[in-house]
């Protein structure tokens, strides 16, 4: 039977909130960070990043965190037809910190919340039995309600000749055995949950648990019983994860001693967060288990996640990309706090980016000097025709994929807010305009901890003016301002596009572009994006793009940039720089606002006529674009 998804777990779905600082008490948190939580969650986002085709069967709440989590999961690629909207419940929420390698407070708000209303109606059997397996967690076997619907996708799973696992998962306080404020802990005997859990273990072709948790499984405090009595109920394939000493699996018969079943190697790194890593470590086992590996593999692939997720904050994010993966089972490591490893956090923030951003129509209004200059310009009719600028892009956009716009805080501030949620991309510039050597917007301060405050999907957008014949000590200092905008925008998870413009400085030649970019690349700095002038000749571009995809073979992109350009002179720019799959497009300003702003501000026009005026020059930009492209692939072809 052919089967369009590979695994669907079924169960929590929630929102963690994860305390920024480190080493402290919950109680004295004084910011945290935004997640997507839950097991079931968790791992349908971490095979989706290891290449599976994952989805998630759960219920959310109609509200803000409900719609978060749907979102994210459609970024990372999970099939959410599973997902169920509850009109009446709120999503869950997670409060947690990192006290330190062992204590990890959490507080579970779960009262009545929506994924514990998931119930037998929710249980699709064309959606289950749409995927070669199907994982459900110990959590969602404590309430008939929840369990009810558990049992249906099992039966349903088990009819159509799919794989089935269960990862026992144990909270003692979700079993109702422990107080809210055990929200950490991992073990409490409980001889009702053991009779639930052995009533189910047949139902599995795998099950996996840390130790305590198949103490509770098997109803005693001494592993090995406790394994033997989980495999009386059970001929699943049982994995034991084991702290630092790996995990071990069991396929028939246990041993004596646990080091007698099947292993992989484990990974010596530093423990920075526990929280998540078995959902990590599940994700890994999962690939190795539907690929055909067999167990030792399968372990070492495991093994390696759940030390990703040990090694950073929170836990879906934590989670590695298969290319992330496959870099680090062959290069090794390098330092044991991994998330400190440079060039392994650069693999893991770009093969994790979402969206698809191939094709880029960018409608470029964020000039400031340029509107200050223009006759009868103020801040606030600047403010102004930066809305009619965006309404221009809209219009053209007609709620397509593939556009975006550039646009400042300080005079566009109006233009930034409404294009929130449009589907629009959206980089925002940061230098001082005309500073060289660099200089930054004074609102985002001296620490540039002005970027805490923008919203994740606004791209960082730095025009440094330079050339590779600038002498050292300018270098030196561009490279400082640009290092310190590049680890800020990195912390506060943000994009970066990088632009530069050669020609304003000095002479060019087919080379200059690329040495600039190598020198940015050897300051230890990825932008996300490059902003670049047209080159005049297909042999420059060539070694742009060589030198980019030499250092970032998973960067986003080039831009094009238009220099206020007569659109005959951007058709000719485009024709060469189409021919080049890295160029996604162009980011142009004034060739499509420059004469219609003038007639604008000087009251000879209205703002319907702006409006279309603009709208009319950014749509041919587009065509001309897109002809381009055209023409580049139908020679490919």
């Amino acid at each position: 039977m052919d089967r369009k998804l590979d695994v669907i777990t079924i169960g929590r779905a929630g929102v963690d909130l994860y305390g920024a600082q480190i080493g402290g008490r919950l109680e004295d948190m004084r910011s945290f960070e935004k997640y997507i939580g839950g097991s079931p969650t968790n791992m349908a986002c971490g095979t989706a990043r290891l290449g599976l085709k994952s989805g998630l069967i759960t219920r959310v709440g109609d509200e803000h965190m409900g719609r978060f989590i749907r979102e994210e999961l459609i970024r990372h690629g999970v099939d959410v037809t599973g997902v169920k909207t509850d009109p009446e419940r709120l999503t869950a929420l997670v409060i947690l910190g990192i006290r330190d390698k062992e204590q990890f407070p959490l507080i579970f708000y779960r009262q009545d919340c929506a994924d514990m209303a998931l119930c037998e109606e929710d249980i699709d059997p064309a959606f289950v039995s749409s995927a070669r397996a199907l994982v459900a967690t110990g959590t969602h076997l404590s309430h008939a309600r929840t369990e009810s619907a558990v049992l249906k996708a099992l039966r349903i799973a088990r009819e159509s000749g799919m794989r089935t696992a269960l990862d026992i998962d144990y909270r003692p306080n979700l079993w109702g055995v422990a107080g809210h404020g055990a929200g950490e802990s991992r073990f409490v005997a409980s001889d009702k949950v053991t009779a639930k859990l052995l009533s189910t273990l047949h139902l599995f072709d795998l099950i996996v648990g840390t130790e305590e948790e198949f103490h509770i499984a098997g109803g005693s405090t001494d592993t090995v019983t406790a394994l033997r009595a989980v495999r009386a109920a059970s001929a699943a394939t049982l994995v034991c994860k084991r702290g630092a000493r790996g995990a071990v699996a069991f396929r028939g018969a246990i041993a004596d001693d646990l080091d007698a079943g099947e292993t992989g190697p484990g990974f010596a790194i530093e423990v920075f967060n526990v929280l998540g890593a078995g959902d990590g470590f599940m994700s890994g086992l999962l690939k190795g288990w539907l690929d055909g590996e067999d167990w030792p593999a399968t372990l070492k692939l495991a093994n390696a996640c759940g030390a990703f997720a040990v090694s950073r904050h929170g836990c879906t994010p934590a989670y590695p990309s298969l290319e992330e993966l496959q870099f680090f089972l062959k290069r090794g490591i390098m330092r044991k706090d991994l998330r400190h490893d440079a060039a392994l956090e650069q693999i893991h923030w770009s093969t994790n980016r979402h969206d698809d951003w191939r094709t880029m129509h960018v409608f470029a209004f964020d000039h400031r000097a340029q509107l200050e200059q223009i006759e009868g310009a103020s801040p606030e009719a600047i403010g102004a025709f930066k809305r009619l600028c965006l309404q221009a892009a809209q219009q053209v956009q007609a709620g397509r994929a593939g556009f975006g716009i550039l646009c400042d805080g300080r005079l566009g501030s109006d233009a930034l807010h409404a294009a929130a949620g449009t589907g629009l991309w959206i980089g925002r510039p940061v230098e001082w305009p005309g500073s060289r050597p660099l200089a930054l917007e004074p609102a985002l301060g001296e620490d540039l901890g002005g970027l805490v405050e923008w919203p994740r999907d606004h791209v960082v957008k730095v025009l440094c003016s330079c050339h590779p014949d600038d002498d050292a000590a300018l270098w030196a200092a561009q490279e400082q301002t640009m290092t310190r905008l590049f680890q800020a925008a990195r912390r506060n998870r943000l994009e970066l596009l990088l632009e530069v413009i050669p020609s304003k400085v000095g002479p060019v030649d087919a080379s200059t572009t690329a040495r600039i970019i190598q020198r940015f690349y050897d300051a230890g700095i990825f932008p996300d994006w490059w902003k670049l002038e047209p080159c005049a000749s297909e042999a420059a571009w060539r070694q742009a793009v060589t030198t980019i995809e030499r250092n970032d073979p998973h960067t986003r992109g080039i831009v094009v940039l238009g220099l206020d350009a007569p659109e005959d002179q951007l058709a000719t720019a485009f024709d060469i720089a189409a021919r080049f799959p890295l160029v996604r497009g162009f980011a142009v300003g004034r060739t499509i606002f420059g004469e219609p702003a003038r007639d604008w501000f000087a009251g000879k026009i209205d703002d319907a006529t702006v409006v279309a005026a603009m709208a009319g020059n950014f749509e041919r930009l587009c065509r001309i674009w897109d002809a381009a492209r055209l023409k580049t692939q139908e020679k490919a072809a």
